[in-house]
């Protein structure tokens, strides 16, 4: 480690959980009441996430990726703000809450609740292609399956048009410095080579944005021409200056996260939205989408009760720590992927629990065996150590690579590689009794080290799993700390540590069948039964059947 060749302190004797000795430089700034606005001449990152839709209760897919970003950005110091909210316009609220019998604002009331514990006719579920009503092939009423009648209505339209050079020229900029996720560039190439048409931004419903004007007082707002300004509107009641985040494209970097089929609203219509008005605008610099998650062999669907929804997923009493796990360790960063109960049993076993709950376990059960939980002297001067620290600092420039480029899936991994790294020094150390009565001195040096690498995981890991990282920090009785450039020793001889905890516990892979029984999806007995099924047989004579 920079600097340092050993370290050897006299270590308390008596226990004390209030005596820390970590070094101060490398705690975590705590989040402050300020109101936080960028700062010239620093690193400052807005980032937003799609808005919920306050009309049902969200399944996996909804979740993946939102807030990694941000706290791996407050972990590396840098000044970061997070806008999200809940989209509760549009017309699935509308038939929503006519469906419940109740009016807009209960409905999105009833499930604000609900999401804050973890398109319908004019656009292809299927291609994201944006249809206007009219040009919908037999379409029919949600409510009673009757034909609509067509009307002339006066609407207001979006010149895209005229802004097509402006977009095109923006978003070959943007793309290529921003780093923009394939799928995303894919989408947005694929909307412009098509060339851009005028697009309704108005609609006759009750429920939405009214359209200040005396002559469109019974519409609102289309809700994709409303719901990106509301990133603008959500920062506004955050504070009064709101326009140094949204108008400062000198100083600040948009980063937004979203499913695919949002894209084109963020990368198309929402700037030029902004660009049309001929002022100075935050555009987007990167945006990181995700394909479709599926559940099983099919597709979530609440209304089959198929599918992992976000109040199933607590139900579950699975700590949602591994819930954060699984849907980033298979994240459909460029396909499409499918949530298996298997493999989500067989994460939690092998990765979480065999990998990253092995090493912090041990270390800190040996510990409190050995050393009464005080960290002993020790030094890093031995060849063991050495490599390790060179391949942890390998490992860790990755990680740093791969989130700085918003690679999260792969982030997640090489933060579980340093971890296995860990568990491969301590066998390769071979620590057990025989090493701690034979060779102290070595011993020690695993600890200390060992302790220290637990600490940088924390820091690693959080992001993911901050529930995680916190029960670490609390186990080696140190504050959060940041995410170093480095691997640093910053635990020091005599400090006192804490109580140990199990980060993760076994899930019985008997569990797979009692999920698939509650939430859907085809079990191991009906796979059985399709593949031993026979067919009929055909009406053919005996000749035929002596052949077959």
């Amino acid at each position: 480690l920079p600097g340092l060749k050993s370290l050897k302190m006299a270590s308390s004797t008596s226990l004390d959980p209030k005596i820390r000795k970590v070094n101060a430089n490398v705690n975590l700034e705590p989040q402050r009441d300020r109101i936080k606005l960028p700062v010239p001449g620093e690193r400052n990152i807005l980032i937003t996430s799609s808005l919920p839709y306050v009309n049902n209760i969200p399944h996996l897919g909804n979740i993946i990726g939102n807030r990694f970003l941000h706290r791996y950005a407050r972990a590396r110091n840098y000044n970061t703000l997070y806008i999200c909210g809940t989209d509760e316009y549009g017309t699935a609220t509308e038939t929503k809450a006519l469906e419940e019998g109740i009016t807009c604002q209960e409905l999105c009331d009833k499930y604000y609740v609900i999401h804050s514990q973890d398109a319908r006719g004019d656009q292809c579920d299927a291609c994201g292609h944006l249809l206007n009503a009219t040009e919908l092939v037999n379409p029919r009423c949600k409510r009673d399956g009757d034909a609509p009648i067509t009307r002339e209505s006066k609407h207001m339209f979006l010149d895209l048009e005229s802004l097509q050079k402006k977009v095109e020229d923006w978003v070959e900029i943007s793309s290529t410095e921003g780093k923009w996720s394939s799928n995303g560039k894919t989408i947005t190439k694929s909307w412009l080579k098509e060339g851009l048409n005028p697009r309704c931004i108005t609609r006759d419903l009750k429920w939405g944005t009214p359209v200040p004007l005396e002559e469109m007082k019974d519409k609102v707002f289309y809700v994709w021409f409303d719901a990106p300004i509301g990133y603008l509107s959500i920062t506004a009641n955050y504070t009064k200056e709101w326009e140094k985040w949204w108008k400062n494209p000198e100083q600040v970097k948009l980063y937004q996260f979203m499913g695919k089929d949002n894209v084109p609203f963020h990368t198309v219509i929402f700037p030029c939205t902004l660009i049309g008005t001929g002022e100075d605008w935050t555009l987007l610099h990167h945006i990181n989408t995700s394909e479709y998650l599926n559940y099983e062999n099919t597709k979530f669907s609440k209304s089959r009760n198929i599918g992992v929804f976000g109040t199933d997923a607590k139900d579950t009493g699975i700590p949602v720590s591994v819930w954060r796990y699984y849907l980033i360790s298979s994240r459909p960063e460029t396909n499409d992927s499918i949530f298996t109960w298997k493999e989500f049993i067989a994460k939690n076993n092998n990765e979480l629990l065999a990998n990253l709950g092995n090493f912090v376990n041990r270390v800190m059960k040996f510990i409190a065996s050995k050393y009464n939980s005080v960290l002993p002297s020790f030094t890093v001067d031995h060849e063991a150590e050495q490599n390790l620290i060179k391949n942890v600092n390998s490992s860790l420039e990755n990680y740093l690579e791969a989130l700085e480029n918003v690679k999260l899936r792969a982030g997640l991994e090489i933060a579980m590689e340093i971890s296995r790294l860990g568990n491969g020094y301590l066998q390769e150390s071979k620590l057990d009794n025989a090493l701690f009565a034979n060779s102290p001195e070595k011993c020690a040096s695993v600890i200390g080290v060992s302790v220290n690498l637990i600490y940088l995981i924390s820091a690693v890991i959080s992001p993911y799993m901050p529930s995680t990282g916190a029960s670490i920090v609390r186990q080696l009785n140190a504050p959060p700390r940041n995410i170093p450039d480095t691997w640093t020793i910053d635990i020091e001889p005599g400090h006192h540590l804490g109580k140990a905890e199990y980060l993760f516990t076994r899930i019985d892979a008997q569990k797979e069948q009692e999920y698939l029984n509650r939430y859907g999806g085809a079990s191991k007995t009906d796979e059985v039964k399709k593949k031993t099924k026979k067919k009929a047989p055909k009406n053919v004579n005996d000749s035929e059947s002596l052949k077959n």
